[in-house]
C-alpha cells in the first residue's frame, strides 16, 4: 500500500507505552471509513419534478447547467466494529518463520479536505500525493480507480467542493510479521490479556492492517467490540490488555487517570548500566507524528522512568523499567538520553543521533535533518521497513527507496507499461492480468476463501506453528496489478532478528488484578547474542 493512494489517514498515532484508552470501536469507526461502513454511502437518485429535475439533499435548488450534484455527507455509526466481510478481504500464509498476508484490492475513503476545496484533482494529487508521478493518477483514473460522489473520474481538472467524497482503489501490500501465534493470557469476560509477539502492531495503522493484533484476535479467535487500554510498539512485545465491555473500559480508564496501574518492562541496553536506581524525567517532545520520532526537549512533556539493572553480561545489561508516564517511546528516549540506548532499536540506537547516538540530548542537528539523517541511514542498510510511519510519512522513504532499489542489479525498476512495451519479469507470487478490478477482487476473494482453512488449521493446538508443505501454497499465485509499483520490486524477506526489538512489557498491575508475560529468552542474564 502507498501513501500516493492513501486519501484518508489513519487517526493512530505511532504506537507506544501509552495509558489512553481508546475504544475499539472508535478505532473501526475510522477504519470503516476505508471499507464503506456508513448508514448510506449510495449516492442518491435524482428526484423528478413537473418543472425538471431536482435533487434531494440539495434543499429543492435546481442544478444550474454542467453543475455537479454533491450529496450531502453521510453520518459515521460509531458502533461499527470489523466483520467477516474486512477478514474476507485476503487471506495470509506463514513461510520461513514469518506471518504472510496476500496482496489484496481495498478502497480508501475521505471527503474533501478543507484546504483541497477549489483546488483540481490533479493539484491535489500533485501537491498531497507526492510519492507516485502524475501519470499514475492519471492511469488510475482511465482505469475506474478514483471515484468522485461514487462516479469514476477520468478528467482530473475537476475541481472540489466541499462535501465532494472520495474513492480510491489500490493494490495494498503488507508486510510481514513474526509468525508466532496471539497468547491469550487471560479472557473473563470483562478483560482480554494477550502476550503480544513483537512486530505486530496493535491495531491497522500505516501499511498494516490484517497482520495486527485486533484483526488476528477478530479472525482467528472471535474477539470483537475490543476496547484498547494501552498500546505497545510494534517492535515490542509482551501484555497487552484489551476491555470487553464498556463498563471495564471506564473503570480502567479512571485507573489510568488516577495513576493506579504500574507497567513493568524488561529491555536490553548496550553497556554496563549503572547499579542501583537511576531515574529519568527529562521532557520527551514528538519531532514527528509522520514517522513517530521523538527527542528530549525542554518543550516536551513532563515525564518520569525509573530504571534499575537486572544483569550485565560484559556487552549488555538487563534493565528492569518502570514508566511513570505513559509518553510516546518514552522508555526508548529515556534510555538513549541515559547513555544506554536498547541494543537493537532501530531508530533510538541510530548513528544519525550523532557520536554519542543521542546522550544527553545532544544530537547537534535540526529536527529536519536528523529525519533525513535516519531515513538515509536505513536506506543505505535497505532496512526502511524497521521504521514506523504514519501513511503520510511513508512518501519520504519511498522517494529514497525509489533511488536505491534502482540502482541494484537484481531488483526490478518500474517499467514501461506502455501497451507495446515488454514487460519486466515480475516476482515470484505475481501474475498478469488484464481482468478489471472488479472482476479481479471477486476472483481473488474466492480463490483465498477456499484456502484459509487450511492456513489457519497450520497453528496447532498447541500454539505452534507449522510450515506450509505444499509448494504451491508457499508461493500462493496472487494477482498482479499492473499499477501496483510493490508488485514490480523484489523485497528479501526481513529476518527474524530484524523484527523483535529488545524491550518486552513484562507484568501490568492494578489495585486488585496482576498480569504477566514469561521473561524473553534475550533478558536471561548468561545469554549472549549469536554473531551474525
Amino acid at each position: 500500500m502507498h501513501s500516493s493512494s492513501n486519501m484518508e489517514q489513519e487517526a493512530a498515532a505511532p504506537e507506544e507505552e501509552v495509558n489512553s484508552p481508546v475504544s475499539e470501536q472508535g478505532v473501526a469507526a475510522n477504519e470503516a471509513a476505508g471499507t464503506g461502513k456508513r448508514k448510506s454511502d449510495e449516492p442518491r437518485e435524482p428526484e423528478a419534478s413537473g418543472r425538471g429535475k431536482r435533487r434531494r439533499g440539495a434543499g429543492g435548488k435546481k442544478l444550474r447547467p454542467g453543475e455537479r450534484y454533491i450529496p450531502p455527507p453521510q453520518k459515521r455509526n460509531p458502533g461499527v466494529s470489523f466483520s467477516q466481510e474486512h477478514y474476507s478481504e485476503t487471506s495470509y500464509y506463514f513461510e520461513g518463520g514469518l506471518r504472510k498476508v496476500r496482496p489484496y484490492f481495498f478502497d480508501f475513503k475521505t471527503y474533501c479536505k478543507g484546504r483541497w476545496i477549489g483546488k483540481s484533482l490533479l493539484e491535489v494529487f500533485e501537491t498531497e500525493f507526492r510519492a507516485e508521478p502524475l501519470e499514475f493518477y492519471q492511469r488510475a483514473a482511465k482505469e475506474g480507480r478514483i471515484r468522485l460522489n461514487e462516479t469514476p473520474v477520468e478528467d482530473l481538472s475537476v475541481v472540489l467542493r466541499n462535501n465532494d467524497h472520495l474513492r480510491n482503489t489500490v493494490h495494498r501490500h503488507e508486510p510481514p510479521v513474526v509468525g508466532r501465534p496471539l497468547e491469550v493470557l487471560v479472557d473473563d469476560g470483562e478483560v482480554l490479556v494477550v502476550d503480544k509477539p513483537a512486530s505486530i502492531p496493535v491495531h491497522p495503522c500505516g501499511r498494516f492492517r490484517h497482520n495486527t493484533v485486533i484483526f488476528i484476535l477478530g479472525k482467528e479467535q472471535g474477539f470483537s467490540e475490543l476496547h484498547t487500554v494501552h498500546r505497545l510498539d510494534r517492535l515490542t512485545s509482551g501484555v497487552l490488555l484489551f476491555a470487553r465491555t464498556l463498563e471495564a473500559s471506564k473503570k480502567l480508564d479512571q485507573l489510568v487517570r488516577d495513576r493506579q496501574l504500574e507497567k513493568e518492562y524488561v529491555c536490553r541496553v548496550d553497556g554496563e548500566f549503572p547499579e542501583g536506581e537511576v531515574t529519568c524525567e527529562e521532557p520527551i517532545l514528538i519531532v514527528s507524528f509522520k514517522i513517530g520520532i521523538c527527542r528530549v526537549d525542554p518543550k516536551g512533556k513532563e515525564c518520569r522512568t525509573v530504571f534499575q539493572r537486572l544483569s550485565f553480561n560484559g556487552k549488555t545489561s538487563v534493565v528492569r523499567c518502570l514508566p511513570l508516564t505513559g509518553r510516546t517511546h518514552q522508555i526508548r528516549v529515556h534510555l538513549q538520553y541515559l547513555g544506554f540506548p536498547i541494543s537493537n532499536d532501530p531508530i533510538y540506537g541510530s548513528s544519525a543521533w550523532g557520536p554519542n547516538r543521542g546522550k544527553g540530548g545532544l544530537v547537534g542537528k535540526s529536527n529536519e535533518e536528523l529525519l533525513r539523517a535516519l531515513v538515509e541511514e536505513h536506506r543505505s542498510q535497505e532496512s526502511l521497513h524497521l521504521l514506523d510511519m504514519q501513511d503520510d510519512g511513508i512518501a519520504i522513504l519511498q522517494q529514497a527507496e525509489k533511488s536505491k532499489t534502482c540502482e541494484k542489479p537484481d531488483v526490478t525498476c518500474e517499467p514501461d507499461l506502455s501497451k507495446d512495451a515488454p514487460q519486466t519479469q515480475m516476482p515470484t507470487g505475481c501474475t498478469s492480468s488484464s481482468a478489471t478490478v472488479e472482476e479481479v477482487k471477486q476472483g481473488y476473494t474466492d480463490s483465498n476463501t477456499n484456502n484459509s482453512s487450511l492456513q489457519e488449521s497450520q497453528i496447532q493446538s498447541n500454539g505452534n506453528l507449522t510450515e506450509e508443505t505444499d509448494s504451491s501454497q508457499k508461493t500462493p499465485a496472487v494477482t498482479r496489478d499492473s499499477l501496483c509499483s510493490e508488485c514490480k520490486l523484489v523485497r528479501p524477506d526481513p529476518t527474524e532478528k530484524e523484527l523483535i526489538m529488545y524491550l518486552h512489557a513484562l507484568r501490568y498491575k492494578g489495585p486488585d488484578f496482576e498480569y504477566s508475560t514469561r521473561s524473553p529468552d534475550w533478558a536471561k542474564e548468561d545469554w549472549v547474542e549469536e554473531s551474525t
